[in-house]
């Protein structure tokens, strides 16, 4: 699943470095005034195109979740940032019996081509937090790389897709960049097996980020606190179901059986050397 706003000169390298046998590609529109639409139905005339229903990263992967039919859902970035290659490591995890994997950069063999130094230390603080805060051992918290049973969708608890954006301009609280933090520590905080695996993060190719250190820095933090009130609040209420809060940074020694489809993964037989890769 890839979102999407002006990359239509990034999008011939990203769909290149798909594995072969992947069964769908989703790809969500957030209003390219260039053609990215059309470059993607030129390079893969089976493509899913959905268009996002309001503004923001976070809507724009719901809207993808949404859409997909895949067993497992792989999130990539549209920039070249993400390598489509690492796809069978993380399928392979999932396959091991991990529910949620999360790429790291500073972890398994993980490298970045593109952090600066402030921006590894305010990632490494905000890691410190949450695993503090949420009994964790995330080694890399704001990395979108991430894939997941499609079954965990409902877990996450994200902005119905159908609600109007708000009258003022502003966004719903996770439609925006708060969404990668959002959706790791719901993961974690429901109990689910949550693995990672090593990642090479890349420049962008073309064009310029919108990433903002300060700004989505303390957007990021702001999400962790309110993130740790939802889960006391929901403790109190009794509304999650129990269990421990742990990142499997090694597989999980029950398997789950091979999944029929994948949105944006690949073979079974990829996934088993993958898993060879990633001990």
């Amino acid at each position: 699943m890839i979102p999407t706003l002006n990359e239509e000169r990034n999008l011939p390298h990203v769909f290149a470095k798909l594995p072969a046998s992947i069964d769908e590609v989703v790809l969500v529109d957030g209003g390219s005034v260039d053609r990215t639409v059309e470059v993607a139905r030129q390079l893969r005339p089976d493509v899913v195109v959905v268009h996002q229903t309001r503004t923001g990263k976070g809507n724009a992967l719901a809207c993808g979740f949404a859409a997909c039919t895949g067993d497992i859902i792989v999130m990539i970035d549209a920039d070249g940032s993400t390598d489509p290659a690492e796809i069978p490591l993380f399928v392979a995890k999932l396959v091991a019996g991990a529910d949620f994997v999360k790429g790291s950069r500073f972890n398994h063999g993980g490298h970045s081509h593109d952090i600066t130094r402030l921006r590894k230390m305010g990632n490494d603080g905000l890691n410190l937090v949450v695993n503090v805060l949420f009994g964790t051992r995330f080694t890399d918290l704001c990395y979108g790389y991430n894939a997941f049973w499609r079954s965990v969708v409902p877990v996450l608890d994200l902005p119905d897709v159908r609600l109007p954006r708000p009258t003022d301009g502003t966004k719903l609280w996770g439609d925006g960049f708060e969404i990668e933090t959002m959706i790791n520590i719901r993961a974690a905080v429901d109990g689910m097996k949550v693995g990672e695996v090593g990642s090479i993060e890349h420049r962008r190719i073309h064009g310029e980020t919108n990433l903002n250190t300060f700004r989505d820095g303390f957007r990021v933090l702001r999400t962790i606190f309110s993130e740790y009130g939802r889960m006391r609040r929901d403790k109190r209420t009794g509304e999650r179901r129990p269990g421990g809060v742990v990142v499997h940074q090694d597989p999980a020694a029950a398997p789950r059986p091979a999944p029929r489809r994948f949105a944006s993964g690949a073979v079974n037989a990829e996934a088993k050397r993958a898993s060879v890769l990633d001990d």
